[in-house]
């Protein structure tokens, strides 16, 4: 008998399960850059960060702009290296050290990718994010055999659009189950 394979969830959502242990996981929607048996990354999608706007991020990293042109929501992409940022966007724009998430997204982290947002340009979709959640090897593989997430593949709508307050909502929707169902109560027969 062969043992099964894990299955990789790059490029993927990964959707916090009602009950998750892990209070800064709360309702959270997870874009996937990367899994694999090394460990996990990605970035959260429906989470704002307090406190920084965009202006004063641009300030902060001394990017020298005549004057930030973008409105650009920051968001709080998980709690690790939280000074940090990475912008996870359309493949329209792509550096060097992009990488490309399949077909459809790229994660930038440069000075560059900033600047450019700031100047009005940049790529035509994208989330800006400061941290990002990390997992061990191993770890969120578990945490997912223990039902504390669902995946779902990941489209543009759900990652890039505004409507922060229904991404989780819709993210669960996307894997068939109504969102009114699912219970932070384990229930015994």
């Amino acid at each position: 008998m062969s043992e099964a394979s894990p299955q990789y969830l790059e490029g993927q959502l990964l959707i916090a399960m009602p009950g998750m242990p892990d209070q800064r996981f709360d309702r959270t929607v997870v874009f996937m850059c990367a899994h694999s048996a090394q460990g996990a990354m990605g970035i959260v999608v429906n989470k704002l960060a307090e406190r920084i706007s965009f202006p004063d991020l641009i300030r902060q990293l001394g990017i020298a702009v005549p004057a930030v042109k973008a409105q650009v929501r920051v968001h709080a992409g998980g709690p690790v290296e939280t000074g940090r940022g990475f912008v996870l966007h359309s493949t329209d724009y792509r550096q060097e050290s992009t990488l490309m998430v399949g077909d459809s997204f790229g994660l930038t982290a440069t000075v560059d990718i900033l600047r450019s947002i700031a100047e009005g340009g940049g790529p035509k979709h994208g989330l800006l994010a400061l941290g990002y959640a990390g997992w061990a090897p191993g770890q969120l593989d578990s945490e997912i055999q223990q039902n504390g997430w669902l995946h779902a593949p990941a489209d543009s709508e759900i990652v890039f659009d505004a409507s922060i307050d229904t991404k989780w909502q819709r993210a669960v929707r996307k894997v068939g189950i109504d969102p009114s169902f699912l219970s932070s109560a384990a229930g015994h027969a």
